[in-house]
């Protein structure tokens, strides 16, 4: 299993939420944290979480999960509403980078992402349900690639088709009383497979651009 399909297993299933996308990253700044303040776990991965709950009105929240080296539980540590969310920063629109900033209420990182195709996908996504979800007051995307916010129907529909997946696979497990353990990993697997499809198609249109 896949570290994504783990969190969203570990970490967002038992809450009755679902994760739409999920980012690796790694500061672009580290911060002077005290020893005392880390608890001493060493080094660890950071993902950047979206999800969304199952029961209405939907909340979608965006969240930060670590894994700490030698476990193989990952841990929540923080976590913003999509209303809380003021400005994503993709620093240069005309240049594939995997550096981006998320400025909140009360906080700002910038990042770096695993790799150019991760944060497209989360930033498209992310925007994507922006639009669908948050109240009145929008986040600002800036710096980001057009094609990221045009709605390209081909990434917006992979994610439309997770989350479609998932809803079906859980209503199923319900309705028959199942076990939930070889169906979360179709789920997981249904998920990988539609972030790599979008991977891919975000990599043909930047060939096309080009």
């Amino acid at each position: 299993m896949s570290a994504k399909a783990a969190i969203n297993k570990e970490v967002f299933l038992p809450h009755d939420e679902k994760m739409l996308a999920a980012v690796q990253v790694k500061r672009r700044t580290k911060k002077k944290i005290p020893f005392l303040a880390t608890g001493g776990q060493g080094d660890y991965m950071t993902f950047i979480c979206l999800s969304v709950t199952n029961k209405k009105p939907s909340h979608v929240s965006i969240t930060k999960v670590k894994q700490f080296q030698g476990s193989s539980a990952f841990i929540k540590r923080s976590q913003w509403t999509v209303d809380q969310l003021r400005q994503v920063n993709g620093i240069d629109p005309n240049k594939d980078c995997p550096e981006f900033d998320l400025m909140f209420e009360n906080a700002f990182d910038q990042w770096v992402a695993g790799s150019v195709g991760e944060k497209c996908i989360f930033i498209q996504i992310l925007h994507h349900t922006c639009q669908r979800y948050s109240s009145a007051r929008k986040p600002e995307f800036i710096n980001c690639h057009s094609k990221l916010l045009g709605g390209n129907s081909i990434l917006h529909s992979a994610a439309d088709s997770v989350t479609s997946a998932v809803q079906k696979a859980s209503q199923a497990l319900n309705e028959r009383g199942e076990r939930l353990g070889r169906a979360e990993e179709r789920t997981a697997d249904m998920m990988n497979s539609a972030e790599q499809f979008a991977v891919t198609a975000h990599k043909l249109a930047m060939k096309h651009k080009c």
